[in-house]
């Protein structure tokens, strides 16, 4: 026998079990929809929601076969082929994802091919105005100078390639590894911060 009010008494049947069992659980879930209801969000809270749904937008778009053309100072500087691209573009960014076989030309000012580069992916930056190429990134300039590396990264502002990574040069007269490279595109003027060796070619 359970007693449910004062004075009066009555054996628990089905019915009234359940009952006494979802009793607690419905008006638990009750008061949080009332809750949930009556309350707002922070003004701090809603600018950090508005501010995550924002950066959460972006923009896409897909290309095969690509051609890329960059122009400088009214001409070709650079030209740079992937198999697939695709960009994104959000409030604040803009950037290529391009898929290899990725092949890079750098022209100089009469237009003729100064510098030709070779890796597996590539970013473009937009707004930073560099590319980067990253994996088995190989680098063969007119003079007959080569570069390889993990990673390297083209300015256009600088008109510069540099790269934080391990590099290998090779040049007709000799070669020379180490971590940390700037230097000209057509890699006639660089400097390597912690060379690991030079070797003489004959």
């Amino acid at each position: 026998m359970r007693t449910l009010f004062r004075g009066w008494e009555m054996p628990e049947t089905g019915i009234l079990a359940l009952i006494k069992r979802l009793l607690p659980v419905t008006l638990l879930f009750s008061l949080f929809l009332l809750a949930a209801g009556c309350s707002e969000l922070s003004e701090y809270d809603s600018s950090q929601v508005r501010t995550a749904l924002n950066d959460s937008l972006t923009t896409t778009s897909e290309s095969w076969d690509v051609e890329m053309k960059l122009m400088q100072d009214g001409r070709s500087r650079i030209l740079i082929d992937g198999s697939y691209a695709i960009s994104y573009q959000r409030k604040d960014e803009k950037f290529t994802k391009i898929d290899g076989p990725v092949y890079v030309q750098l022209f100089d000012s009469l237009g003729a091919v100064e510098t030709e580069a070779w890796s597996k992916r590539a970013i473009y930056l937009e707004q930073d105005r560099e590319f980067e190429l990253y994996d088995s990134v190989r680098v063969h300039s007119a003079e007959d100078r080569q570069l390889y590396t993990e990673y390297l990264k083209w300015s256009q502002d600088t008109d510069r390639i540099t790269s934080p990574d391990f590099v290998i040069i090779i040049t007709p007269t000799d070669s020379i590894a180490g971590e940390g490279f700037d230097g000209l595109t057509d890699l006639s003027s660089y400097t390597i911060t912690q060379p690991r060796g030079r070797v003489i070619v004959d």
